[in-house]
C-alpha cells in the first residue's frame, strides 16, 4: 500500500513539472475535416464523378503555441500540413507546406520568419467560397496559369519569408514582406498590404514583385473591398497579374446572404480578362474567361456544416481554365467547364 502510495505521488510530481514549465504557454492542435461528393466536366475530357478533399475549407491539421515572455512580448509558432480525406494522404513533399513559422510578437505588433502566405494572397481570401471548391474564383486567383507562365511561386506562399504585422490601430491593418531566392528561382518575393476594416467596411490593397530568374519580373497587385449591409454581405476584388507582356485582370462581385440563421446563400462572378500573349497561348487577347458560382451552407453546429456548390466556367479562344483548377490534358480551348458538389464541414 505504501509502495502503490509512493508511487503515485512520484507519478504526480513528474507530471505537475512540465505543467509548471508551462506555466505561461499555450500550445493548440486545430484542423479541418471537409469532404465532398460530387460531379465535374471538362469539355472534351468528359465527366467524372469523384470525391474531393476541402471543397469548402481546405482540409488540413495544425499546431500552434504561444509563451508569454513578460512585458508583453509573446513568442509564438504555428506548423501547418494539408490533408487529403478521401484516401487519408498528406503532403509528403513539404511535411507543413502550407506554413511553418515563428513569431515575436507585442506592442509594435508581430514578425514572423518561415514558409507563409504572401500579403497579395491575403488580399484575396475575403471570397464566398473560401477559395476553395467548384465554385470559387481561387479557380483563377491560384489555379494553373496564375502566375501567367512564369517561374514565379508566390501566388499564394512564400518560402523563407520575413513578415512584419502592424499592430491593431483602430480598424488599421498591415503586412510587409520579403523572402530570399533560396534553393528556388521564382521565390525571391517583396510586397505589402495595407487596409482598414471597421464596422460594416474592410477594404485592402496589395502589391508584391517576384524575381523569375529572367527579364521582366512578375508582378501581382489587388484591391479588395467588402460590405455588410446586414442583410447580405458584399464582396469584391480587382485582381491584376502582370509578366510583361501578359496580363490577366481578374475583376469578381459576390454576395454572402444570410438565411433562416443557420443557413447561408453564396453566389459569385468573375470576368478574367486576358491579355498580352501570343494566339494559342491561353493568355492573348481572345483568352477570356468567366466564372459563376452558386452554393449553400447550412450550419449544423458552430463547428460542422452541410453545403453544396454549382461552378460553371466559359472560356474563348484558347482559354482553359477549369472547376478542377488545373484542367485536364484532354480539354481544349475555349470548352466549357462545370461541376457540382454536396459536403460535410467540420472543424476541430
Amino acid at each position: 500500500m505504501n509502495k502503490t502510495l509512493l508511487a503515485l505521488a512520484s507519478m504526480a510530481a513528474i507530471v505537475s513539472i512540465p505543467s509548471l514549465a508551462l506555466a505561461q504557454s499555450t500550445v493548440t492542435l486545430y484542423g479541418v475535416a471537409d469532404l465532398a461528393v460530387g460531379k465535374v466536366k471538362n469539355g472534351s475530357a468528359g465527366s467524372q464523378t469523384r470525391m474531393a478533399s476541402g471543397s469548402s475549407s481546405t482540409s488540413r491539421w495544425g499546431v500552434r503555441g504561444v509563451e508569454d515572455l513578460g512585458g508583453g512580448l509573446k513568442a509564438g509558432f504555428n506548423f501547418e500540413q494539408g490533408i487529403n480525406v478521401a484516401t487519408g494522404a498528406i503532403d509528403t513533399t513539404r511535411a507543413f507546406g502550407r506554413r511553418a513559422t515563428v513569431s515575436l510578437m507585442g506592442g509594435f505588433g508581430e514578425i514572423r520568419l518561415g514558409r507563409q502566405y504572401t500579403p497579395t494572397a491575403l488580399n484575396t481570401f475575403a471570397d464566398e467560397f473560401g477559395v476553395v471548391g467548384v465554385g470559387s474564383r481561387g479557380i483563377f486567383s491560384y489555379g494553373a496559369g496564375s502566375n501567367l507562365g512564369s517561374t514565379a511561386t508566390t501566388v499564394l506562399r512564400a518560402d523563407n519569408a520575413v513578415s512584419y504585422f502592424l499592430p491593431s490601430m483602430g480598424g488599421i491593418y498591415g503586412q510587409f514582406q520579403a523572402s530570399t531566392e533560396g534553393s528556388a528561382v521564382g521565390n525571391k518575393y517583396v510586397g505589402g498590404r495595407v487596409g482598414y476594416k471597421n464596422g460594416p467596411i474592410d477594404l485592402g490593397v496589395a502589391f508584391g514583385k517576384t524575381e523569375t530568374g529572367t527579364t521582366p519580373d512578375f508582378k501581382n497587385y489587388n484591391i479588395q473591398f467588402n460590405y455588410d449591409f446586414g442583410f447580405a454581405l458584399l464582396q469584391t476584388l480587382l485582381d491584376v497579374k502582370q509578366w510583361s507582356p501578359r496580363e490577366s485582370k481578374d475583376l469578381s462581385i459576390a454576395a454572402s446572404i444570410p438565411v433562416g440563421g443557420q443557413g447561408s446563400v453564396k453566389v459569385g462572378y468573375t470576368l478574367a480578362n486576358r491579355s498580352g500573349g501570343a494566339i494559342g497561348s491561353g493568355f492573348g487577347d481572345a483568352d477570356d474567361s468567366t466564372r459563376f458560382g452558386l452554393g449553400y451552407v447550412h450550419n449544423l453546429s458552430k463547428r460542422t456544416a452541410l453545403y453544396t456548390t454549382y461552378g460553371l466556367v466559359t472560356n474563348k479562344g484558347a482559354a482553359r481554365s477549369s472547376v478542377n483548377y488545373t484542367a485536364p490534358a484532354e480539354m481544349l480551348g475555349g470548352e466549357k467547364s462545370s461541376g457540382i458538389e454536396f459536403g460535410v464541414r467540420h472543424t476541430f
